[in-house]
């Protein structure tokens, strides 16, 4: 190494060591162990005045923009809110049922229009309603069967209100076809299609079908009506 660069080694060092000296400036550790430079952390803030906008009217302190903010922020949520609670309703009321449907959710059957011993059968909600006129010997019989010997154990007294009025849907718990009336072993209803038979009170007697017919909700009216659903 020649001279003249030790000499300016050396006195870069001295350099360094007087800088120290008066806090200029402060060693770190770097790679490789050498001292990395490094600036007074007060560094002078530069000076914006001459940016700001003359005259604003606006003095420092006054806090109505940020205000007017939080209100503009504060409206807009309960907008959004709003719309958003009439996008949910107006999409319930789309999954709603019409008036047309509500109106076939039930129906008034004149009882005085059927004569006794016959079954008439009637459409509601799309399915075929069973609405049978009982005479006295036919009661006496279906309520002299012995329950425990029925599969579907049922006494006829819970599947009817009125002992004259047997309500039932004509769907074979078998596999969904329509049952004849006034047919079958036991004189109330059978479906030929796989041999099923049902009496007078709407009871499984004989054959694949697993359940009795339903029995839809219904009550008694005034003036001999009933209402189904």
């Amino acid at each position: 190494i020649n001279a003249e660069y030790m000499g300016s080694f050396e006195e870069g060092k001295m350099a360094l060591a007087r800088s120290l000296a008066l806090g200029r400036h402060r060693p770190l550790s770097g790679v490789f162990g050498h001292l990395v430079h490094a600036r007074e952390e007060h560094t002078a803030v530069p000076d914006f005045s001459n940016y700001k906008r003359p005259n604003s009217g606006v003095p420092e302190g006054d806090y109505s923009r940020r205000a007017f903010t939080y209100a503009l922020t504060a409206g807009g949520i309960v907008v959004g809110a709003h719309t958003a609670k009439n996008i949910v309703q107006d999409f319930l009321a789309t999954m709603s049922a019409s008036a047309d449907v509500l109106a076939l959710a039930k129906i008034e059957v004149d009882l005085n229009s059927i004569p006794e011993g016959k079954s008439v059968t009637f459409k509601w909600r799309g399915k075929p309603l069973f609405i049978r006129h009982r005479p006295d010997d036919e009661i006496a019989a279906v309520r002299a069967v012995d329950t425990n010997s029925l599969r579907d154990p049922q006494s006829d007294e819970v599947r009817v209100k009125d002992a004259k009025w047997l309500i039932v849907l004509g769907i074979c718990t078998h596999l969904g076809c329509v049952p004849i009336a006034n047919a079958g072993d036991f004189g109330g209803y059978y479906c030929p299609c796989h041999g099923s038979h049902y009496d007078a009170s709407g009871r499984i007697r004989q054959g694949p079908a697993p359940l009795n017919l339903e029995v839809p909700p219904y009550e008694f009216m005034e003036g001999g009506k009933l209402l189904v659903g």
